[in-house]
């Protein structure tokens, strides 16, 4: 039988290293930071493990513990490997401390919101959006009834994903149309036209994912 030992962590890779008594999480999550970043940096410039570790004066196997989160790593050797990689000290170090946004809507709890199709009877539920310091993502379930309207003249910056969900219509976007049934998708440059030209089969439900740049 294997005992799985309480004073191990597992880092993102799976691999189990000894976990210093009294460590902090976020000494935890600096190692987990810096190996990402110092991996990825290493094969962006096409290094592999030995030609780095040789560069910068340290053991192969010290620079895979370093990129797997197995040990500490002293600022000695975080500003060696940050001038091999010909990066400041913080490129290795960035996502440390950054708490990341999230975003949970349990089924059916998602507020209605209007948009420029709610008087032509669609309705617009909010599934979810990420907008930090600027609107990023927005996620939306459309429905359209047999009180609905065609509306092919909607138009934002940034770029929409649809996915189809129930029902069948035609979609517009600039001069092409989509029959879409559920199941299929369609993505498309949301500074073009858009919109249902024709409502083939109701309801029609389909999930909505804009992606707006970062200048909104």
């Amino acid at each position: 039988m294997t005992v799985e030992r309480e004073d191990l962590i597992r880092n993102a890779a799976g691999i189990a290293s000894d976990r210093a008594p009294g460590a902090a999480a976020e000494e935890l999550e600096l190692q987990v930071a810096i190996a990402a970043n110092v991996r990825a940096l290493r094969q962006r410039y096409d290094l592999s493990v030995t030609e780095l570790a040789d560069r910068i004066g340290i053991s192969k196997a010290m620079l895979s513990k370093i990129e797997n989160a197995q040990t500490s790593c002293s600022l000695g050797t975080l500003a060696r490997l940050a001038t091999g990689l010909d990066v400041p000290v913080t490129a290795l170090i960035r996502g440390a401390d950054a708490e990341r946004e999230a975003s949970f809507t349990k089924a059916g709890s998602g507020p209605a919101i209007t948009r420029n199709g709610t008087r032509q009877g669609h309705s617009y539920e909010l599934l979810g959006a990420l907008r930090g310091e600027h609107k990023r993502l927005e996620c939306l379930m459309v429905t359209l009834t047999e009180h609905s309207e065609v509306y092919p003249l909607f138009q934002h910056p940034g770029t929409e994903f649809i996915h189809v969900v129930e029902g069948v219509m035609e979609y517009g976007h600039g001069r092409s149309v989509y029959r879409m049934e559920a199941g299929d998708s369609l993505t498309i440059d949301g500074e073009g036209p858009h919109g249902p030209v024709a409502l083939v089969e109701l309801p029609i439900r389909f999930l909505s994912v804009i992606a707006f740049p970062d200048d909104i």
